[in-house]
């Protein structure tokens, strides 16, 4: 239904010269559209009406998948901060001979920032990962847990090294350790 061709004809096209993520977006929801369109090369296939937190769930889906493998996966499963190793897969702080356990949200806030490290996250990306949908009015609270955080992982955490707040933006996690 596209204006100079349909949508079908556009991926058996775009797939001769590229393998980029595809997720085909349609009012088709027919069974033979949806199975034509992933036989042709489609990663996903969503119909009209749709819920637009499915349709951000389901492109990251795609985007881990496709880009997400290059990455070893002690690098994602982990984070290196100084003589600081933080175990994202079972959810524990070591430092030297000590370790110390990350609350749910505490695990949400650092993946985050360990996600986009070096760069500035704001406040409301980091609580809509923690809080999810209803995150509004958790800005306290989020300062609350980078202290508690802070505490976790600085050696000094009124003068933080890795945990970093940039004023009036929100926060970042040190790029270099």
């Amino acid at each position: 239904m596209l204006p100079d061709g349909d949508g079908f004809s556009l991926i058996r096209e775009f797939r001769q010269h590229s393998d980029v993520p595809v997720l085909i977006l349609s009012a088709c929801d027919a069974d033979d559209d949806r199975l034509l369109g992933l036989g042709l090369g489609a990663d996903d296939y969503l119909t009209k009406p749709f819920l637009p937190r499915e349709l951000i769930l389901r492109i990251n889906n795609i985007l881990k998948r496709v880009y997400g493998s290059n990455q070893p996966a002690l690098e994602r499963d982990s984070l290196l901060l100084g003589d600081i190793l933080i175990d994202f897969s079972s959810g524990l702080i070591h430092s030297g001979k000590t370790e110390k356990s990350l609350t749910a949200k505490e695990f949400a806030i650092l993946k985050k920032l360990s996600e986009n490290r070096g760069n500035i996250v704001t406040a409301d990306s980091i609580c809509q990962a923690a809080w999810e949908d209803g995150y509004y009015g958790y800005e306290n609270t989020l300062m609350v847990h980078i202290r508690r955080l802070r505490e976790k992982i600085e050696k000094d955490p009124s003068h933080p090294q890795y945990l970093l707040t940039v004023r009036g933006m929100g926060y970042k996690l040190a790029k270099d350790s």
